[in-house]
């Protein structure tokens, strides 16, 4: 695979909009084939690897710490916690992330997986139930550092931040505040700027499905005035809302005539790709990526519904063998009373 490295600060006057990225950043001249995008090819600095590697690595920390103290922990809360991390390898230490840079698809590609698959990966590995198992407790210097995890729980700037409302414009305005005005292409003149988005689609729906999913402890549960939210129907609305709001950026996408970001507007010589009709393919992939990771967080929440009713169900059968059902014992005396004052009756 041929390449070349963008080291060099843009000269004045260049009209390649590529030729604005400053920095270390890797970009292919090799046409688009699948195996040169699936390549393992990391940037010069890679950047989102690295973060990729730190989470494996502080998960298993944790996992180490919980061994010690023989506490159990669930596998496939493991298992989804490495498939997030891989996803996030996939999609940045491959060759995806240069050809992103040549190709809006591909980039629609990486914006898709690192907005809504690897983040649903991550939450289902409920890293802050392991964080807080992991940390000492007790009181004094030995606890500090967990207390100060639960009181950023706790606090009120984490109980905005996580509000339904706030999480669903932040997950909407990842799309419509990018690529509807010109932060894309600022951001994606510079080496910075677009790992800097990279991360920020990240985070979003990291933040966007860890309320939604509600697998770890959080605001919504803890936080002040909004223990009344995390029922069973706001995580199901909050979940439809955005859908339609994907679909009609896709279609809007792919409905253009225009080019939505000037990036992407000087064609890589020998690669035979428009671009307005690779701003259609991507705006295809925008459109139909959303089905899997909506299926697979409806999955989540009807499971621990589920759970949730078994749980009620043996808690009500515990209690009324030991003091009876009360409910029932109600009902009878009141259907006695009804039966008694019917036989009063003349």
């Amino acid at each position: 695979m041929s390449v070349h490295v963008l080291a060099m600060p843009p000269m004045p006057g260049m009209g390649d909009p590529h030729a604005a990225m400053s920095g270390p950043m890797w970009m292919p001249t090799a046409p688009p084939t699948v195996e040169n995008v699936l390549a393992w090819h990391p940037q010069p600095i890679p950047v989102l690897p690295v973060l990729a590697m730190v989470l494996l690595f502080g998960y298993a920390a944790g996992l180490v710490v919980l061994h010690r103290r023989g506490v159990a922990w669930p596998v496939g809360r493991t298992l989804m916690w490495g498939a997030g991390v891989a996803s996030i390898l996939f999609v940045t230490g491959t060759g995806m992330d240069g050809y992103g840079m040549e190709l809006f698809s591909i980039h629609m590609i990486q914006h898709m997986a690192l907005n809504m698959l690897c983040p649903v990966f991550l939450v289902l590995g409920a890293p802050v139930t392991l964080l807080l198992r992991a940390l000492p407790s007790g009181h004094g210097g030995k606890g500090a550092v967990r207390r100060g995890v639960l009181r950023v729980l706790h606090s009120v700037p984490a109980s905005v931040l996580t509000h339904p409302v706030v999480t669903f414009a932040l997950f909407v305005m990842s799309l419509y505040g990018l690529y509807f005005t010109p932060a894309f292409d600022y951001l994606m003149g510079t080496w910075w700027g677009h790992n800097l988005m990279l991360i920020h689609f990240l985070l979003i729906g990291f933040l966007y499905f860890w309320g939604i999913m509600g697998v770890d402890p959080s605001p919504r549960q803890t936080g002040r005035g909004l223990r009344s939210i995390s029922g069973e129907v706001l995580p199901v609305l909050e979940l439809a809302a955005t859908t339609p709001f994907h679909a009609f950026f896709g279609v809007v996408v792919m409905m253009s005539t225009n080019l939505l970001v000037h990036f992407y507007a000087t064609p890589m010589p020998g690669w035979n790709i428009a671009p307005l009709a690779d701003q259609g393919v991507g705006g295809g992939i925008a459109w139909g990526f959303t089905e899997f990771p909506t299926l697979l967080v409806l999955g989540v929440l009807v499971a621990k519904w589920q759970r949730s009713d078994a749980r009620k169900t043996a808690a009500a059968d515990r209690r009324a063998a030991r003091v009876g059902d009360v409910d029932l014992d109600d009902y009878n005396r009141y259907l006695d009373s009804l039966a008694a004052r019917d036989r009063g009756r003349p």
